[in-house]
């Protein structure tokens, strides 16, 4: 009982008030009662649906007649694709296996819907043994020597 110290008081007091607290109108009132400094800013443009503003530039994009889109694999070179696989005797899904590629991309090829990737149009054409690029399109794939 010797450790015990009955001169020293502890004050036991309520936490803080939380951020959504503090910034509340009462609070704000409360610390003006009180005397304390308070620090305000506005925060600029909050609370405001900004996403449909109209600008300057919205009239000249609507005057814009220019129609953008991405060339797409043209249908000769879809043919020449779908043509190759079966004369190899491969599905969609097993030249997609083949080439470590989804099946949906081979259909995409085949329809003209995809937009050309050298890559997979390098994987395709040493898949089916046809030129897909350049001039010679449907042409045989000349297997180039290996360097040494």
């Amino acid at each position: 009982m010797a450790e015990s110290d009955w001169d020293t008081v502890t004050v036991l007091r309520k936490k803080g008030p939380t951020a959504s607290q503090a910034k509340s109108r009462q609070a704000i009132t409360a610390a003006q009662r009180r005397g304390e400094d308070l620090d305000t800013t506005k925060k600029w443009s909050a609370g405001q649906n900004k996403q449909h503003l109209v600008t300057k530039n919205t009239a000249k994009l609507d005057r814009e007649t220019e129609e953008l889109h991405h060339d797409r694999v043209p249908l000769e070179v879809g043919k020449v694709i779908q043509l190759g696989r079966q004369n190899k005797g491969f599905t969609q899904k097993d030249l997609a296996t083949k080439i470590n590629e989804k099946p949906q991309i081979i259909a995409d090829y085949e329809t003209g819907k995809a937009i050309p990737n050298n890559q997979v149009m390098g994987k395709i054409e040493r898949a089916i043994g046809l030129k897909l690029r350049g001039r010679d399109i449907g042409q045989p794939l000349e297997a180039k020597p290996k360097k040494k």
